[in-house]
């Protein structure tokens, strides 16, 4: 067993890997290497904390993080990339879960100790936890009751919410938005309802005050993710990402955890920030994303005219061959078809050729912030060519071909010229401004967001129905 010294070391430690972790992410150079600063703070924090003062119960313990570990090995090797965005989503939720068991928990054991003390006799059996919970003075077990209720709030409402994003992301449910009749006045009269039974159990009340202030939880969580459209669930994955992190902090403070608070600290406050970003990308207000009040349409969206025109393999060949500049966006579809790296090869002929190419990176594109890059990083396509929409926006009008791989509301025209579309007013790359434009599409379908897109219309654009994966190698032999 350690002493609490040892423990504290490893938890500043811990802590500044973590730090180290975050900070080299914002780097696609310098991701691995925070990757492993990652691990290796995880693996301090675990273990010290296992062989910690007060930490007994190693026949539970061990099996149990065995168990852990197996599980999480047989995902990172099963879950594919394009699944990545749920599986976020699905792990936020065993933080809300685990945040809403440790709080009902310290309740539990805060009564055994006030029992305890008022019937004047001795526990002989205290638990690590309610023997530092013994040695709390009274105004020390309100802040504690208000962490409980904290931790069981944020913990439900992620638990649900996130359960309800796996669900959207893997289209178990319908991406659309829908709410109840009522819509967020039940969101506000459940949010009440947990005030008050908040205020009822500070004041005395039982322990089913916590119950029911959990079923509110799940329910407000369950509705305001359910209030948002499936287009928007990029923003809804990095919510809940900070939401899960200050459940993390609340179990913090109700175990008197430094490291979990810090922890839970540094993950809520740069999923907050994530948060704002991608709102910013996509032109939503915060309070709206955290209410659950946006990704539905605004009205009866305008006509569009003009017709489909598909084109070949061929035609697509001869328009790069006889381009000197070609910019390439990809999305969500590319990530499906997983045609990354027929993409990078795409690439390395086309700037063999003496081509000038580059990437253009929507914040928002594929389901979870960075999805595209991540999928370009692993098939190698170099950095210093992958911009992101500010950076290379104004080049679009400058640009011969530019290649749309299965995306469809971030190069959606109608964002900037249908005040009524359910993406209006999100900035998006203009790609229409091009000379060509092609878009590989497996169909002439709206796609997983269900809007229409403009920009399949126009002039200067062709589809090129397929496969992208399949379509893109059957488009390789043909560059010169």
């Amino acid at each position: 067993m350690l002493s609490q010294g040892f423990v504290s070391a490893a938890a500043i430690a811990a802590s500044v890997l973590f730090i180290l972790s975050l900070g080299g992410l914002s780097n696609q150079e310098k991701a691995k290497r925070a990757v492993w600063y990652g691990i290796v703070g995880m693996a301090v924090a675990v273990g010290f904390t296992a062989l910690g003062p007060g930490i007994g119960g190693y026949g539970w313990l061990i099996p149990m993080v065995l168990i852990g570990a197996g599980i999480g090995t047989y995902l990172a090797r099963k879950v594919e990339m394009t699944e990545m965005p749920q599986l976020v989503a699905a792990l936020h939720s065993f933080v809300g879960l685990a945040a809403v068991f440790v709080a009902w928990s310290a309740d539990l054991e805060r009564r055994r100790v006030l029992a305890a003390r008022a019937a004047d006799g001795v526990m002989q059996e205290f638990s690590a936890f309610a023997a530092l919970v013994a040695t709390k003075a009274p105004d020390e077990l309100t802040f504690l009751q208000i962490e409980v209720v904290l931790g069981i709030f944020i913990g439900a409402v992620t638990f649900t919410g996130s359960v309800i994003a796996f669900g959207k992301l893997a289209g178990k449910v319908d991406g659309k938005p829908r709410q109840l009749p009522g819509g967020h006045l039940l969101n506000a009269g459940a949010a009440v309802l947990s005030l008050v039974l908040a205020v009822m159990y500070l004041n005395g009340a039982g322990f089913w005050t916590l119950i029911l202030l959990a079923l509110l939880a799940f329910f407000i969580g369950y509705h305001l993710i359910m209030g948002i459209g499936g287009a928007d669930m990029p923003v809804v994955v990095s919510m809940l990402n900070s939401y899960s992190g200050w459940a993390a902090a609340a179990i913090g403070f109700t175990l008197s955890n430094d490291l979990l608070i810090v922890t839970g600290a540094l993950v809520g406050s740069s999923g907050a920030i994530l948060s704002y970003i991608m709102c910013k990308a996509m032109n939503r207000n915060f309070v709206n994303v955290i209410l659950g009040g946006f990704g539905g349409s605004q009205g009866p969206a305008a006509e569009i005219e003009g017709e489909q025109v598909a084109i070949d393999a061929g035609g697509v060949a001869s328009a790069l061959n006889d381009a000197d500049s070609v910019i390439i966006v990809p999305g969500y579809g590319m990530a499906v078809a997983q045609a990354q790296s027929a993409v990078s090869d795409l690439v390395r002929k086309l700037r063999a050729a003496g081509k000038e190419v580059r990437f253009g990176i929507h914040p928002v594109a594929g389901r979870l912030p960075g999805h595209m890059n991540v999928l370009l990083a692993e098939a190698k396509v170099p950095y210093d060519i992958v911009l992101e929409m500010d950076e290379i926006n104004d080049d679009f009008a400058s640009t011969d071909v530019v290649i749309v791989i299965g995306s469809n509301d971030i190069v959606n025209p109608a964002a900037q010229e249908d005040p009524n579309s359910p993406i209006a007013g999100m900035p998006v790359l203009k790609v229409w401004e091009a000379k060509q434009v092609f878009i590989s599409k497996r169909g002439q379908g709206t796609g997983y967001s269900g809007i229409e897109n403009p920009l399949f219309y126009k002039e200067n654009s062709r589809m090129f129905y397929g496969d992208a994966r399949e379509s893109l190698n059957t488009l390789l032999p043909l560059i010169d």
